[in-house]
């Protein structure tokens, strides 16, 4: 059989498999979601309830973007060959965008989350399903999300919260590439209506009650694909890459586990799954500014040129600073904290890892 026959019935069979994934799939009620951030994957994960056929809402506050969305359909900013169904329309005025609303999608910057809930806390006058989608710990506070919306927005106005996680790039959710996350909620219903909500043929999640540490590791494998992404600018190769990966995900687990982490969810989805596809992809920001660090780049000019905020600096800083709290052995993170924020020599660091003093491969300290 010729090759492009084979691309053929390749082709063939897996529109034949949606459409028996589709049948399958349960359906929801039409919703309106509101998600807040109109970054890549704000975009993306828009397209993807627009899919299912609910009404989406996006906000932002850069007036172009907004616009550009609604007449263009497009978000050149970061996918440069996307167009955006019509049907998605994007607004500048909070209130509006939360009028009726079922549920709020927050996908903005940690360092905003906080600013934007209490915005939101403002202008919600009904209860709705509160979801983020953002990874990171809360600079200073080193609070996870979740608690942040809790604290800012009125229990009589939301659901408990929703952590959308897992392994995920938006380059590829927006071209329908088969994806699996978790949504993790300590109220188990309200994590299967987003369960239901966001799944179809090529975006599936799974329930969890962990939410602590769906969010450690969501946030904390940022850091890993820093140090990943430095190794194989500094020239390392597929050893020095599977080190650095089980090795981190050892030291996630540890902090995850002390802040009352369930181990197991490390071994999942949201765990060694977003561990190996940020750790080792030129998808990945953190992995790409890492690769940068590793090449003698500047750290300004690198957070300059990505155009795109970089979670894992800011993150590292917050895990390092809660490790030292806690009494929490993460050699990994603190080689990447002196390097962004002690200007250690990142080969110095490297050879201080080696360096340290012996241990076994499960200790807990």
């Amino acid at each position: 059989m010729k090759l492009f026959e084979l691309i053929d019935n390749k082709k063939r069979h897996m529109v034949e498999y949606r459409k028996v994934l589709s049948q399958k799939e349960g359906k929801m009620n039409k919703q309106t979601i509101a998600v807040l951030g109109p970054g890549s994957w704000g975009t993306a994960l828009s397209q993807v309830l627009n899919d299912n056929g609910h009404e989406v809402r996006i906000w932002g506050n850069i007036p172009d973007q907004i616009d550009e969305i609604n007449t263009q359909h497009t978000n050149k900013r970061y996918f440069k060959d996307t167009v955006l169904d019509e049907k998605i329309v994007a607004y500048h005025d909070l209130a509006e965008v939360l009028k009726g609303v079922d549920a709020v999608l927050f996908v903005v910057p940690t360092k905003v989350t906080r600013l934007v809930a209490q915005q939101v806390a403002a202008v919600l006058d009904h209860k709705v399903v509160i979801m983020h989608a953002s990874k990171g710990l809360e600079p200073n506070s080193h609070k996870r999300l979740s608690t942040i919306l809790e604290e800012e927005i009125p229990e009589e106005f939301r659901s408990e919260i929703v952590v959308v996680s897992g392994p995920s790039h938006a380059e590829e959710t927006i071209v329908r590439d088969i994806t699996l996350i978790t949504a993790a909620s300590k109220d188990l219903k309200t994590a299967q209506y987003v369960q239901t909500l966001f799944s179809n043929h090529y975006f599936r999640l799974y329930t969890n009650t962990d939410v602590i540490g769906v969010e450690t590791a969501g946030a904390l494998k940022n850091i890993i694909a820093v140090g990943a992404g430095a190794l194989h600018g500094l020239g390392f190769g597929d050893n020095a890459k599977a080190a650095i990966i089980t090795r981190g995900l050892a030291e996630i687990t540890r902090l995850g586990v002390k802040l009352g982490a369930n181990p197991l969810t490390y071994s999942g989805l949201s765990g060694v799954g977003d561990l190996i596809v940020t750790g080792t992809s030129v998808h990945s920001r953190n992995w790409r500014a890492g690769d940068a660090l590793g090449r003698g780049e500047a750290l300004a000019d690198i957070e300059a040129n990505m155009g795109m905020v970089i979670e894992g600096i800011s993150t590292t800083k917050a895990a390092y600073e809660l490790a030292q709290e806690l009494g929490v052995y993460m050699p990994i993170t603190q080689a990447i904290y002196q390097v962004i924020y002690e200007n250690v020599n990142i080969k110095d660091a490297v050879s201080e890892l080696m360096s340290n003093e012996f241990k076994a491969e499960n200790e807990w300290s």
